[in-house]
């Protein structure tokens, strides 16, 4: 098990530069995936990461030990690494004391080609900023049986720290294409893009979902693009006896895909 206590070392400068810089993270091509759930949803889907990184006072904290002990199991030796506790805080977003934020996996971030033909439902995140939002999104596509995500540029960094702690291990199911533009990926698609806006569309209760479709949601303030809504087939939107103008993009997606479930389950 190697331990680093540097901080000029090399690997820790490039550890540094993925949990700080999205360009040089998404040209790396691996990224930073940082907990305990992440860690064991990594594992159970997609075996071992290229490091398995903890700070250097969980060995010696019975408490943190246990909880890493079903994690530090099933990494093989060689791919462990003990970072000072100073080193491992300049990296972690998680509160350590919540035992969430005691293991850091450097990750290969999956290399898939854009397929020939889509027949199956996909989406597309056209802008969508907030981290937040981004991971949320993934997380029910995940959970709703989608396997093609499309982020148009102006999407946060899929493969960021922060949406990946949103996704909470959706990443790992899903195939995310990023910087995907309109002409690269129509050619591609063999089923009818949809679009959610909050006037003169269709209730989505009242749309037919039991066919594939291409859903694109948004930017949180300006909605989808013209570039993409022009190739929309159609527009849904989601009643608000309430009141409100709009509600959130990630409950917006939500909403969508599981009445999409629910359609093609009654």
């Amino acid at each position: 098990m190697k331990t680093i206590t540097a901080r000029d070392n090399p690997f820790f400068k490039r550890l540094k530069q993925l949990a700080g810089t999205l360009t040089r993270e998404r040209r790396a091509g691996q990224a930073l995936a940082e907990g305990l759930h992440l860690a064991s949803t990594y594992l159970d889907t997609l075996g071992q990461p290229r490091f398995c990184i903890i700070a250097e006072s969980t060995l010696s904290e019975h408490k943190m030990q246990q909880s890493l002990q079903p994690i530090m199991s099933r990494i093989e030796p060689a791919r462990m690494v003990v970072l000072s506790d100073t080193l491992f805080a300049q990296l972690s977003t998680l509160a350590r004391a919540a035992q969430g934020g005691n293991v850091i996996f450097l990750v290969d971030i999956p290399a898939s080609e854009l397929p020939q033909k889509i027949t199956r439902d996909c989406i597309i995140l056209d802008g969508v900023q907030d981290a937040g939002n981004a991971g949320s999104i993934l997380r029910s596509a995940a959970a709703a049986g989608i396997q093609y995500v499309f982020c148009a540029p102006g999407t946060a960094c899929a493969w960021s720290p922060k949406v990946l702690r949103a996704g909470m291990g959706a990443h790992f199911l899903l195939h995310i294409f990023e910087g995907i533009e309109v002409d690269q990926l129509l050619p591609h698609l063999a089923v009818p893009l949809l679009v959610t806006d909050s006037h003169n569309a269709t209730s989505i209760y009242q749309q037919d979902l039991t066919k594939p479709f291409a859903w694109i949601w948004g930017n949180e303030g300006a909605g989808v693009s013209a570039t993409w809504r022009e190739h929309a087939a159609h527009s849904v939107t989601i009643p608000q006896p309430g009141g409100m103008e709009s509600i959130n993009v990630a409950a917006a997606a939500a909403v969508c895909l599981f009445e999409q479930c629910r359609q093609r389950n009654t």
